[in-house]
């Protein structure tokens, strides 16, 4: 009995031994990863831009339309719903519209609402969908009928294929500081002419004013109006979106965004304007909410589960995922907040392919390689990343520009899942080409507008599933 038991004994240390190894050497695959940036920008304060900027002017007029912007309005890409706010008077919620080269021009009603928050009263604010438009055709259109009327246009998409090219705009996080001015200047500017943005989250930053101070959702949307009344900004809800503030009486979540910003959720058969998805051209995208309940049962999970099965990567190849809070993150600022819903949800987009994950939350710039970490199941160690070709390519972009200035501190040695990372402010561009090529490049404010200080080719994970590491 006691050579058995030290024959157990020696068992058992050498189980742990080869154990301790397998996990150093999986250790030392997290370490040494990508590049990080050389570029160092100058420190200086992140500040607002003050009440009486030219980006935030009233637009002359009595009752003149304010803050429009537009956003798909259903889920193939032949709706768009226009919102804009009126101050004086609610005035109509009609928009008058009509195709380039046209004279037949139709009318679609919208509704009006207020809401109030705290001590502060909103203007009325209007949405209205204009329904069956045709793909690919400019459309003008004109809000504020009988009082001060305003025209701008848009252009819708091409109708959903497998081969049909798109350029989105990436931004996040944006605020409206004057280095977020220099943001949406950088995209505007773009050569690669972006036609429709994927917001990843944080619109305006008004909570980081006295008692959530809602006039800044005013600026923000007379900031924006240049570029999203001309082309959808597709919403997501981050942190700063929720506006729950229980000391001064405000314990509904999410109440300015939800009234100011409508996306198409019930077209995706949700229950909440926080998770949907749309299709657009060649790509299917799926909107997530960091901040809203994600845990099994609940219904953004049972939504999802039913979602990501609906796809059919014939008719839309590329598989795009937009949420907040980061899954794969390497700096010092809100390090694993994302984690419980990536053990939740990652596996499934393994599973399906997905593409790429765009996120926000830290404010900077970080792209990974393809990595999972979906074999741990509590006993068996195995919690570590791993490069797998199944899995998206992770991008962080929040960094818009806002208030709360850039992260610049990131953990060393930098993890093997970064391809790199740069604390800059900026804004990136993913030109879908085909079924099996999309171009990704991200821009820092820093440089001139067609400069990239990062990119790379991205292959389809169905119809062109080879290797598209650039860091490995």
């Amino acid at each position: 009995m006691a050579v058995l038991g030290s024959s157990s004994c020696c068992s058992v240390a050498v189980v742990g031994a080869v154990l301790g190894l397998v996990l150093l050497l999986n250790g030392a695959d997290l370490c040494n990863g990508g590049k990080t940036s050389t570029f160092v920008r100058k420190v200086e304060k992140t500040v607002d831009m003050p009440l009486d900027s030219d980006v935030f002017r009233v637009p002359p007029g009595y009752n003149a339309p304010q803050q429009v912007h537009i956003t798909q309005g259903d889920h193939v890409g032949k709706g768009v719903i226009v919102s804009w706010v009126t101050q004086d008077e609610p005035g109509s919620s009609a928009v008058l519209y009509w195709s380039e080269n046209s004279e037949n021009k139709k009318t679609a009603k919208g509704k009006v609402n207020r809401y109030k928050f705290y001590t502060y009263t909103s203007g009325y604010i209007h949405h209205c969908t204009l329904n069956n438009l045709m793909y690919n055709t400019k459309y003008y259109y004109e809000v504020g009928i009988g009082h001060t009327v305003r025209q701008f246009s848009f252009i819708t998409p091409p109708e959903v294929g497998p081969d049909v090219p798109h350029t989105f705009g990436l931004i996040g996080d944006l605020g409206q500081s004057f280095d977020s001015n220099l943001t949406l200047t950088h995209y505007e500017h773009n050569t690669q002419k972006g036609q429709t943005v994927l917001f990843v989250g944080d619109l305006s930053y008004a909570d980081n004013y006295s008692y959530h101070d809602n006039v800044r959702w005013d600026t923000w949307g007379r900031f924006i109006e240049r570029s999203v009344a001309y082309q959808p900004w597709i919403w997501t809800a981050g942190n700063h979106e929720l506006d729950f503030a229980p000391e001064i009486g405000e314990n509904k979540p999410f109440k300015p965004f939800t009234n100011r910003y409508h996306v198409p959720y019930r077209a995706s058969n949700s229950t909440a304007p926080f998770w949907y998805s749309i299709k657009r051209a060649s790509a299917y995208i799926i909107v997530l909410s960091s901040y809203s309940a994600y845990g099994k049962y609940t219904p953004q999970y049972k939504w999802l589960e039913q979602e990501l099965k609906k796809v059919n990567r014939n008719e839309t190849p590329w598989l795009i995922v937009m949420m907040h809070s980061p899954w794969y993150n390497s700096y010092n600022y809100h390090y694993m907040e994302g984690e419980t819903m990536r053990v939740m949800y990652e596996k499934w987009l393994v599973e399906s392919k997905v593409d790429v994950v765009f996120a926000g939350h830290v404010h900077a710039y970080e792209r990974s390689e393809r990595v999972s970490n979906t074999a741990y199941n509590i006993v068996n160690g195995l919690c570590v990343p791993v490069h797998n070709q199944s899995a998206p390519v992770y991008i962080t972009i929040g960094d818009g520009g806002n208030v709360e200035g850039l992260a610049t501190n990131m953990m060393e040695p930098q993890p093997k899942y970064s391809a790199y990372r740069e604390a800059s402010f900026g804004h990136a561009i993913f030109n879908i080409k085909n079924r099996t090529h999309a171009y990704y490049s991200w821009h820092r404010n820093q440089d001139g507008y067609a400069v990239e200080a990062d990119s790379m080719w991205f292959f389809n994970r169905i119809w062109h599933p080879v290797d598209d590491s650039t860091s490995i």
